[in-house]
Protein backbone atom coordinates (compact mmCIF):
# COMPACT_ATOMS: atom_id res chain seq x y z
CA UNK A 1 0.00 0.00 0.00
CA UNK A 2 1.19 3.51 -1.02
CA UNK A 3 -0.28 7.09 -0.79
CA UNK A 4 -0.61 8.91 -3.69
CA UNK A 5 -2.21 12.52 -4.83
CA UNK A 6 -4.56 12.61 -7.53
CA UNK A 7 -4.73 16.12 -9.17
CA UNK A 8 -7.70 16.15 -9.99
CA UNK A 9 -9.63 19.52 -12.77
CA UNK A 10 -12.55 21.14 -11.05
CA UNK A 11 -14.82 23.87 -12.75
CA UNK A 12 -18.46 24.46 -12.90
CA UNK A 13 -20.21 26.00 -15.94
CA UNK A 14 -22.15 28.78 -14.86
CA UNK A 15 -20.18 29.35 -11.47
CA UNK A 16 -16.55 29.40 -11.79
CA UNK A 17 -14.78 31.69 -13.84
CA UNK A 18 -12.06 29.83 -14.41
CA UNK A 19 -10.66 25.90 -13.47
CA UNK A 20 -8.48 24.86 -10.77
CA UNK A 21 -6.96 21.83 -9.76
CA UNK A 22 -7.68 20.30 -6.57
CA UNK A 23 -5.29 17.41 -4.79
CA UNK A 24 -6.18 14.59 -2.59
CA UNK A 25 -4.34 12.02 -0.89
CA UNK A 26 -4.97 7.98 -0.91
CA UNK A 27 -3.82 4.84 0.10
CA UNK A 28 -3.40 2.94 -3.00
CA UNK A 29 -3.99 -1.31 -3.05
CA UNK A 30 -2.42 -3.54 -5.40
CA UNK A 31 -5.41 -3.68 -7.75
CA UNK A 32 -7.44 -0.54 -7.42
CA UNK A 33 -8.84 0.96 -10.38
CA UNK A 34 -9.31 4.69 -11.13
CA UNK A 35 -12.67 4.12 -10.97
CA UNK A 36 -12.29 2.93 -7.74
CA UNK A 37 -9.74 4.94 -6.27
CA UNK A 38 -12.30 7.90 -7.86
CA UNK A 39 -15.19 6.38 -5.58
CA UNK A 40 -13.15 6.25 -2.18
CA UNK A 41 -12.24 9.75 -2.84
CA UNK A 42 -15.67 11.36 -3.46
CA UNK A 43 -16.90 8.90 -0.65
CA UNK A 44 -14.66 9.92 1.96
CA UNK A 45 -13.52 13.09 1.30
CA UNK A 46 -15.23 15.27 -1.52
CA UNK A 47 -19.14 14.33 -2.54
CA UNK A 48 -19.07 16.99 -4.36
CA UNK A 49 -16.64 15.93 -6.89
CA UNK A 50 -18.13 15.08 -10.20
CA UNK A 51 -17.92 12.40 -12.73
CA UNK A 52 -19.51 9.93 -14.91
CA UNK A 53 -19.56 6.13 -14.20
CA UNK A 54 -22.11 3.00 -14.78
CA UNK A 55 -21.09 -0.35 -15.68
CA UNK A 56 -18.03 -0.25 -14.00
CA UNK A 57 -17.20 -3.12 -16.86
CA UNK A 58 -15.41 -1.29 -19.73
CA UNK A 59 -18.74 -1.82 -21.63
CA UNK A 60 -20.79 1.19 -21.00
CA UNK A 61 -17.77 3.73 -21.75
CA UNK A 62 -19.21 6.20 -19.20
CA UNK A 63 -16.01 6.68 -17.20
CA UNK A 64 -14.17 8.36 -20.16
CA UNK A 65 -11.77 10.70 -19.06
CA UNK A 66 -8.19 11.58 -19.60
CA UNK A 67 -5.17 10.69 -16.99
CA UNK A 68 -1.97 12.75 -17.38
CA UNK A 69 -3.06 13.98 -20.35
CA UNK A 70 -4.56 10.98 -22.81
CA UNK A 71 -7.98 9.43 -22.51
CA UNK A 72 -8.75 6.29 -21.51
CA UNK A 73 -12.07 4.18 -19.32
CA UNK A 74 -11.66 4.66 -15.37
CA UNK A 75 -12.65 1.18 -14.72
CA UNK A 76 -10.42 -0.40 -17.26
CA UNK A 77 -7.57 1.14 -16.34
CA UNK A 78 -5.01 0.21 -13.10
CA UNK A 79 -4.52 2.97 -10.81
CA UNK A 80 -0.68 2.24 -10.00
CA UNK A 81 0.28 2.14 -13.71
CA UNK A 82 -0.60 5.72 -14.13
CA UNK A 83 1.52 7.41 -11.29
CA UNK A 84 4.23 9.79 -11.94
CA UNK A 85 6.28 10.81 -9.15
CA UNK A 86 3.66 10.16 -6.98
CA UNK A 87 1.20 11.73 -8.75
CA UNK A 88 -2.08 11.26 -10.86
CA UNK A 89 -3.67 13.91 -13.05
CA UNK A 90 -7.12 13.71 -14.28
CA UNK A 91 -8.89 15.94 -16.60
CA UNK A 92 -12.15 15.94 -18.36
CA UNK A 93 -12.22 14.69 -22.16
CA UNK A 94 -10.37 17.01 -24.70
CA UNK A 95 -12.65 18.93 -27.57
CA UNK A 96 -16.18 18.82 -25.27
CA UNK A 97 -17.56 22.07 -23.08
CA UNK A 98 -17.14 20.98 -19.58
CA UNK A 99 -20.13 21.31 -17.66
CA UNK A 100 -19.02 20.47 -14.06
CA UNK A 101 -15.21 18.82 -13.07
CA UNK A 102 -14.66 15.68 -14.95
CA UNK A 103 -18.57 16.28 -16.91
CA UNK A 104 -18.51 17.61 -20.46
CA UNK A 105 -21.34 18.15 -23.08
CA UNK A 106 -21.10 15.19 -25.07
CA UNK A 107 -23.99 16.74 -27.42
CA UNK A 108 -21.21 17.47 -29.99
CA UNK A 109 -20.69 13.84 -30.03
CA UNK A 110 -23.95 13.02 -30.88
CA UNK A 111 -24.76 15.38 -33.48
CA UNK A 112 -21.95 14.24 -34.93
CA UNK A 113 -22.87 10.59 -35.02
CA UNK A 114 -26.42 11.84 -35.94
CA UNK A 115 -25.05 12.95 -39.63
CA UNK A 116 -24.18 9.51 -40.62
CA UNK A 117 -27.31 7.94 -39.80
CA UNK A 118 -26.00 5.41 -37.34
CA UNK A 119 -28.51 2.42 -38.25
CA UNK A 120 -29.40 -0.27 -40.52
CA UNK A 121 -30.76 0.53 -43.58
CA UNK A 122 -31.92 -2.41 -45.87
CA UNK A 123 -33.58 -2.78 -49.36
CA UNK A 124 -37.24 -3.15 -47.85
CA UNK A 125 -38.13 -4.23 -51.28
CA UNK A 126 -36.73 -7.67 -50.23
CA UNK A 127 -39.05 -8.51 -47.39
CA UNK A 128 -37.51 -11.53 -46.84
CA UNK A 129 -39.09 -14.14 -44.41
CA UNK A 130 -37.04 -13.72 -41.60
CA UNK A 131 -34.43 -11.80 -40.80
CA UNK A 132 -31.68 -10.82 -43.23
CA UNK A 133 -28.68 -13.48 -42.60
CA UNK A 134 -24.90 -12.85 -42.79
CA UNK A 135 -22.27 -15.36 -43.05
CA UNK A 136 -19.55 -15.50 -40.60
CA UNK A 137 -17.02 -13.93 -43.90
CA UNK A 138 -19.52 -11.16 -44.00
CA UNK A 139 -19.79 -10.22 -40.63
CA UNK A 140 -15.83 -10.19 -39.98
CA UNK A 141 -15.83 -7.34 -42.40
CA UNK A 142 -17.80 -5.21 -39.26
CA UNK A 143 -16.76 -7.47 -36.07
CA UNK A 144 -13.71 -5.18 -34.97
CA UNK A 145 -16.05 -1.90 -35.78
CA UNK A 146 -19.41 -3.65 -33.78
CA UNK A 147 -17.08 -3.16 -30.22
CA UNK A 148 -16.81 0.01 -30.13
CA UNK A 149 -18.74 1.37 -27.24
CA UNK A 150 -19.04 5.41 -27.46
CA UNK A 151 -16.96 6.38 -24.96
CA UNK A 152 -15.66 9.43 -26.86
CA UNK A 153 -12.25 8.56 -26.15
CA UNK A 154 -11.16 8.67 -29.41
CA UNK A 155 -12.97 12.22 -29.74
CA UNK A 156 -11.20 13.64 -26.97
CA UNK A 157 -7.53 13.16 -28.59
CA UNK A 158 -8.41 13.52 -32.08
CA UNK A 159 -5.96 16.45 -33.19
CA UNK A 160 -8.17 17.33 -36.04
CA UNK A 161 -10.94 18.14 -33.95
CA UNK A 162 -9.08 20.58 -31.70
CA UNK A 163 -8.43 22.68 -34.54
CA UNK A 164 -11.79 21.78 -36.97
CA UNK A 165 -14.64 21.61 -34.81
CA UNK A 166 -16.76 20.74 -38.14
CA UNK A 167 -14.80 17.31 -38.66
CA UNK A 168 -16.66 14.46 -38.02
CA UNK A 169 -14.50 12.89 -35.91
CA UNK A 170 -12.91 9.28 -35.63
CA UNK A 171 -16.18 7.69 -33.68
CA UNK A 172 -18.45 8.59 -36.39
CA UNK A 173 -16.54 7.65 -39.00
CA UNK A 174 -15.49 4.54 -37.70
CA UNK A 175 -19.66 4.05 -37.13
CA UNK A 176 -20.34 5.27 -41.10
CA UNK A 177 -17.72 2.25 -42.24
CA UNK A 178 -19.78 -0.25 -39.92
CA UNK A 179 -22.80 0.57 -42.20
CA UNK A 180 -20.81 0.63 -45.58
CA UNK A 181 -19.29 -2.52 -44.99
CA UNK A 182 -22.64 -3.66 -43.87
CA UNK A 183 -23.86 -6.83 -46.46
CA UNK A 184 -27.65 -5.85 -45.34
CA UNK A 185 -27.44 -2.12 -45.99
CA UNK A 186 -28.89 -0.55 -49.15
CA UNK A 187 -27.50 3.05 -48.95
CA UNK A 188 -23.57 1.92 -48.92
CA UNK A 189 -23.43 4.83 -51.69
CA UNK A 190 -25.13 7.54 -49.87
CA UNK A 191 -23.08 6.75 -47.01
CA UNK A 192 -19.78 6.85 -48.73
CA UNK A 193 -20.82 10.38 -50.74
CA UNK A 194 -22.08 11.91 -47.19
CA UNK A 195 -18.17 11.13 -45.45
CA UNK A 196 -16.54 12.51 -48.28
CA UNK A 197 -18.09 15.68 -48.38
CA UNK A 198 -15.22 18.32 -46.29
CA UNK A 199 -14.90 17.46 -43.10
CA UNK A 200 -15.09 13.54 -43.58
CA UNK A 201 -13.04 10.53 -44.10
CA UNK A 202 -10.33 13.05 -45.86
CA UNK A 203 -10.09 15.22 -43.26
CA UNK A 204 -8.38 12.69 -41.06
CA UNK A 205 -4.24 13.59 -40.65
CA UNK A 206 -3.66 10.05 -39.50
CA UNK A 207 -1.75 10.91 -36.18
CA UNK A 208 -3.01 7.81 -34.76
CA UNK A 209 -4.19 8.89 -31.59
CA UNK A 210 -7.79 7.74 -31.55
CA UNK A 211 -6.89 3.76 -32.30
CA UNK A 212 -4.21 4.64 -29.53
CA UNK A 213 -6.69 5.55 -27.06
CA UNK A 214 -9.69 3.03 -28.18
CA UNK A 215 -10.44 0.90 -25.26
CA UNK A 216 -11.78 -1.97 -27.83
CA UNK A 217 -10.92 -3.21 -31.18
CA UNK A 218 -12.60 -0.64 -33.27
CA UNK A 219 -9.24 1.38 -33.69
CA UNK A 220 -11.09 4.06 -35.73
CA UNK A 221 -7.85 5.15 -38.23
CA UNK A 222 -7.97 1.34 -39.38
CA UNK A 223 -11.62 1.77 -40.28
CA UNK A 224 -10.79 5.43 -41.58
CA UNK A 225 -8.25 3.71 -44.00
CA UNK A 226 -10.64 0.81 -44.85
CA UNK A 227 -13.49 3.35 -45.66
CA UNK A 228 -11.19 5.48 -48.37
CA UNK A 229 -9.93 2.53 -49.68
CA UNK A 230 -14.07 1.10 -50.61
CA UNK A 231 -14.51 5.05 -51.37
CA UNK A 232 -12.20 4.75 -53.94
CA UNK A 233 -13.04 1.57 -55.25
CA UNK A 234 -16.45 3.45 -55.90
CA UNK A 235 -15.35 5.95 -58.45
CA UNK A 236 -16.39 8.62 -55.74
CA UNK A 237 -13.30 10.96 -56.15
CA UNK A 238 -14.42 14.34 -57.08
CA UNK A 239 -12.99 15.61 -53.34
CA UNK A 240 -9.73 16.95 -52.34
CA UNK A 241 -8.91 14.04 -50.60
CA UNK A 242 -9.39 11.87 -53.35
CA UNK A 243 -7.57 13.82 -55.59
CA UNK A 244 -5.09 14.19 -53.10
CA UNK A 245 -4.67 9.78 -53.18
CA UNK A 246 -4.86 9.70 -56.65
CA UNK A 247 -2.15 12.75 -57.54
CA UNK A 248 0.36 10.92 -55.11
CA UNK A 249 -0.48 7.59 -57.04
CA UNK A 250 0.31 9.29 -60.33
CA UNK A 251 3.51 11.06 -59.75
CA UNK A 252 4.82 8.68 -58.47
CA UNK A 253 3.78 6.71 -61.13
CA UNK A 254 5.23 9.18 -64.03
CA UNK A 255 8.44 10.35 -61.69
CA UNK A 256 8.89 7.46 -59.44
CA UNK A 257 9.17 10.50 -56.91
CA UNK A 258 6.74 13.03 -55.30
CA UNK A 259 6.06 16.14 -57.77
CA UNK A 260 5.48 18.54 -55.52
CA UNK A 261 4.50 20.90 -57.77
CA UNK A 262 1.59 19.12 -59.56
CA UNK A 263 0.60 17.48 -56.28
CA UNK A 264 -1.57 20.54 -54.68
CA UNK A 265 -3.35 21.65 -57.88
CA UNK A 266 -3.90 18.16 -58.69
CA UNK A 267 -5.48 18.28 -55.31
CA UNK A 268 -8.11 21.21 -55.48
CA UNK A 269 -8.29 20.72 -58.85
CA UNK A 270 -7.64 21.42 -62.63
CA UNK A 271 -10.32 23.32 -63.33
CA UNK A 272 -11.09 25.01 -60.12
CA UNK A 273 -9.69 28.28 -60.38
CA UNK A 274 -10.62 29.94 -57.07
CA UNK A 275 -9.36 26.55 -55.73
CA UNK A 276 -5.97 27.64 -57.16
CA UNK A 277 -6.32 31.11 -56.36
CA UNK A 278 -6.40 30.19 -52.69
CA UNK A 279 -3.34 28.26 -52.86
CA UNK A 280 -1.07 30.63 -54.46
CA UNK A 281 -0.84 33.08 -51.56
CA UNK A 282 1.30 29.55 -49.87
CA UNK A 283 3.64 28.94 -52.85
CA UNK A 284 4.25 32.52 -53.40
CA UNK A 285 5.63 32.68 -49.73
CA UNK A 286 7.27 29.14 -50.49
CA UNK A 287 8.90 31.17 -53.14
CA UNK A 288 10.16 34.14 -51.15
CA UNK A 289 11.51 31.79 -48.52
CA UNK A 290 13.19 29.89 -50.91
CA UNK A 291 11.48 26.63 -49.90
CA UNK A 292 9.63 25.72 -53.17
CA UNK A 293 10.59 22.34 -54.97
CA UNK A 294 12.34 22.67 -58.78
CA UNK A 295 9.65 23.22 -61.04
CA UNK A 296 10.99 20.65 -63.26
CA UNK A 297 10.78 17.05 -60.99
CA UNK A 298 13.50 15.07 -60.32
CA UNK A 299 13.09 11.66 -62.08
CA UNK A 300 14.47 8.67 -60.48
CA UNK A 301 16.59 6.25 -62.11
CA UNK A 302 15.27 3.21 -63.69
CA UNK A 303 11.51 5.29 -63.65
CA UNK A 304 10.72 2.88 -65.85
CA UNK A 305 10.41 -0.34 -63.70
CA UNK A 306 8.15 2.47 -61.79
CA UNK A 307 5.66 2.15 -64.38
CA UNK A 308 5.90 -1.27 -64.80
CA UNK A 309 5.25 -2.06 -61.40
CA UNK A 310 2.21 0.29 -61.74
CA UNK A 311 1.03 -1.30 -64.81
CA UNK A 312 1.44 -5.37 -63.38
CA UNK A 313 -0.83 -3.92 -60.81
CA UNK A 314 -3.04 -2.52 -62.49
CA UNK A 315 -3.66 -5.66 -64.67
CA UNK A 316 -4.24 -7.66 -62.00
CA UNK A 317 -6.45 -5.49 -60.26
CA UNK A 318 -8.59 -5.98 -63.72
CA UNK A 319 -8.11 -9.37 -63.70
CA UNK A 320 -9.23 -9.88 -59.44
CA UNK A 321 -12.36 -8.07 -60.61
CA UNK A 322 -11.20 -5.19 -58.80
CA UNK A 323 -13.15 -1.40 -59.72
CA UNK A 324 -10.15 0.77 -58.27
CA UNK A 325 -9.86 3.99 -59.93
CA UNK A 326 -7.61 4.30 -63.08
CA UNK A 327 -5.01 7.00 -63.40
CA UNK A 328 -3.89 8.45 -66.71
CA UNK A 329 -1.62 5.67 -68.74
CA UNK A 330 -2.36 2.82 -66.41
CA UNK A 331 -2.80 0.83 -69.73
Amino acid sequence: MSEITFRIYRFEAGKDTSPRYDEYKLALEEGDTLLKCLNNIRGTQDGTLAYRMSCGSAICGSCAMRANGHALLACKTQAAGLVKNGVIQLDPLGNFPVIRDLVVDLEPFWGSLRKVSPWLQPNLADEPERERLQTPTQFQLIDDVTTCILCASCWSDCNVLEVDKKFLGPATLAKAHRFIFDTRDAKGQERMERITEPNGVWDCTHCGECSTRCPTETKPLARIEETREAVMKAGITNSPGARHALGFRESMRWFGALNENYLPIRSVGFFNIPGILGIMPVGLRMMLKRKAPPMLPHWIDKVGEVKRIFKRFHELRKSAGGTGTKTDGDD
